[in-house]
């Protein structure tokens, strides 16, 4: 008989280990093929080598199977990192995000988020990132914009003026 081949088969297994962590029954299902090897008589070792898992994982799975059934198998919560700032906090930054950063005593006009670490660590003592600050705005349901250039609304002749002083590619000569 000849030997089953599949084509890129390096790049094919990447593929199909993604599919298995897709989705959440496709994860039981990898586990229960993981307890299966095991229950036919191979080692935790053999049957991660398999799968493409590490010895402990195989084991845990075992313990948690032996401990409460195949419930132990299906995926728990996977609550992530608490949120630094609570429900109540974040109903209230949503509702100054709506107002003028000057409303707080900030020299800006629009919210970025830079501005927002600021008025986190001002206003509700919590220290945060820029980047974290800048998801927040998405979460929120908020889009960053940037202002304009005051250029753009010039005049003509003083933009004409502007483009006879500046160097090509806007960096000053030394």
């Amino acid at each position: 008989m000849r030997k089953l081949q599949i084509s890129d088969a390096e790049v094919m297994s990447i593929a199909i280990r993604q599919e298995i962590d897709r989705n959440e029954e496709s994860r039981y299902d990898h586990r229960l093929h993981g307890l299966l090897l095991v229950a036919k008589g191979m080692s935790a070792r053999q049957a991660a080598l398999l799968l493409d898992e590490s010895e402990r994982t195989v084991q845990r799975w075992v313990h948690r199977f032996e401990e409460i059934g195949f419930a132990g198998l299906r995926e728990g919560e996977r609550p992530g990192r608490p949120s630094r700032i609570e429900q109540a906090e974040w109903e209230r930054l949503k509702q100054h995000l709506r107002l003028s950063p000057r409303e707080f005593g900030f020299s800006e006009n629009m919210w970025d988020g830079k501005l927002l670490a600021e008025h986190l660590r001002a206003h509700y003592r919590i220290d945060m990132g820029v980047r974290q600050c800048q998801r927040i705005f998405r979460q929120m349901g908020f889009r960053l914009r940037k202002p304009r250039p005051v250029i753009a609304k010039a005049d003509p002749e003083a933009q004409i003026a502007f483009k006879k002083t500046s160097r090509p590619g806007g960096s000053p000569r030394h």
